[in-house]
């Protein structure tokens, strides 16, 4: 929970700050998660019961730093209740059924009320959407470093996190893998399938080797993606000075040989725009 919580909060920043770079992820959010013991496997459902609390209702796992969800009050552990006066379905499909009945509720609105129950009584809150670009942020079961990203998701295995122990340097790991997303062109299967196994609680043996095997993304689309990253980062308040080194640093496939001096280029333009109060906006 404490690590998921930390993907969660380091990313708020770049989701919703980088907004405006990720036109076909753009949405407007409530800005929270929520899971209930069906959302897991069935070998954890019975530890989401008993270690997390979990039943049939789906109950707010987190919270999106910056969200009107925050802003409102939402807290870790709410019991969704209903949205406006339509009640939220509880048991096996209550994810996939809530986030549609919620999605329906959102269409045309800037706010929306989210009744939750807290401490066994009601509780409304007026939730403000949060414009923001819509992706998963998980944590993988893994102890290998590995971060992946499918086009609509970004995992970070629990080994990466570990030696990622700085905000910035996670934050530069998320970036990337989120930068992927915004600029892949159709759904990313082979990352999506290592996304699936290392969301169990006991990945098959071989899943850190096969994501070690994962082809690597040409060194060109590596550059773009780095290059776009910084930006976002730029735009969370991050520092992006020490970006290129980590991504050296950590051995994430390697970008074109004139990456250095492209990325020191674009590090030197994120200066200028903000001297100047220009828009973060790559060329």
């Amino acid at each position: 929970m404490d690590q998921q919580a930390r993907l969660y909060r380091v990313a708020a920043p770049l989701l919703i700050n980088g907004n405006e770079l990720c036109p076909q992820h753009a949405r407007n959010l409530l800005g929270f998660t929520a899971k209930n013991r069906y959302s897991y496997t069935e070998g954890f459902a019975d530890v989401a019961s008993s270690a997390l609390g979990l039943e049939e209702r789906l109950h707010v796992m987190n919270v999106l730093p910056g969200s009107g969800a925050e802003t409102a009050g939402l807290r870790q552990g709410d019991a969704l209740f209903a949205v406006e006066i339509e009640p939220l379905p509880q048991g096996p499909n209550a994810e996939s059924a809530s986030a549609s009945i919620i999605g329906t509720e959102l269409r045309g609105r800037n706010s929306v009320s989210l009744t939750v129950l807290r401490g066994g009584e009601r509780v409304a809150h007026n939730i403000t959407l949060t414009p923001a670009c819509a992706m998963v942020i998980d944590l993988g079961n893994a102890d290998v470093a590995g971060s992946f990203a499918d086009g609509q998701r970004v995992m970070v295995t629990r080994g990466l996190l570990e030696a990622a122990p700085s905000d910035d340097e996670l934050a530069y790991v998320l970036a990337r893998e989120i930068a992927h997303n915004i600029l892949a062109p159709q759904p990313r299967p082979a990352q999506a399938a290592i996304i699936d196994r290392l969301h169990t609680l006991t990945p098959l043996p071989g899943d850190a080797a096969n994501a070690a095997s994962l082809a690597p993304t040409s060194p060109e689309q590596e550059l773009r993606a780095r290059k776009l990253a910084l930006y976002l980062l730029a735009r969370a308040g991050y520092a992006i000075d020490k970006a290129p080194g980590f991504w050296q640093t950590i051995a994430i496939p390697p970008a074109s040989p004139e990456s250095p001096a492209v990325l020191a280029q674009a590090i030197g333009a994120i200066a200028a725009r903000k001297q100047l109060g220009a828009p973060l906006v790559p060329e």
